[in-house]
């Protein structure tokens, strides 16, 4: 496997979608944790921008959130809490007693889940949305393929809210 300069995985040129889903999608993860890397704990909890609240672990946590809420809840259907309590839904507040290993644990552990949950499911199978979530998307389900568009999107859209807040932190930038 061919990695960036940073080490994370380059998706091949030429796969079969299954393959491309799942490379990109590995990818804009370790990205993710790219923008962490290095930063001491009163850095990962700075927003970039006022009035944004939006921070590198608030980021992590959400991700979190998101990996549960798509593959467990909704592709699984699973009936499961919040990673980080009920009174944390989205996973962007923090708290001060946990850091960036903690988060970064339970993350990790949350894309785990996932993999084991598609690991062997058709891109056409589908899932059931909750009536708040049918309403976003318009349909009362979706194909997998669909979840990990959207995971793609997901990340790649926050990867580049990680990139402001890591370069007004300390001004590092990257692709």
């Amino acid at each position: 496997m061919n990695t960036t300069p940073d080490g994370r995985p380059v998706p091949p040129a030429h796969a079969d979608e299954r393959a491309m889903l799942d490379a990109w999608l590995d990818f804009h993860r370790a990205t993710l944790a790219l923008k962490c890397t290095g930063l001491k704990d009163v850095q990962l909890r700075l927003a970039a921008a006022s009035p944004s609240s939006m921070t590198l672990l608030g980021l992590v946590q959400h991700m979190a959130e998101v990996e549960r809420n798509w593959f467990q809840r909704v592709f699984a259907g699973q009936d499961v809490s919040a990673v980080f309590g009920q009174g944390n839904p989205d996973g962007f507040a923090l708290e001060s007693g946990r850091g960036l290993d903690e988060a970064m644990a339970a993350w990790q552990a949350e894309v785990a889940r996932g993999r084991e949950l598609i690991a062997e499911a058709s891109l056409d199978d589908s899932c059931s949305l909750s009536e708040q979530e049918a309403g976003h998307v318009g349909d009362q389900g979706v194909s997998l393929r669909w979840i990990m568009v959207h995971m793609i999107e997901e990340y790649a859209r926050h990867n580049g809210h990680a990139d402001l807040i890591r370069e007004q932190i300390d001004g590092v930038t990257g692709v």
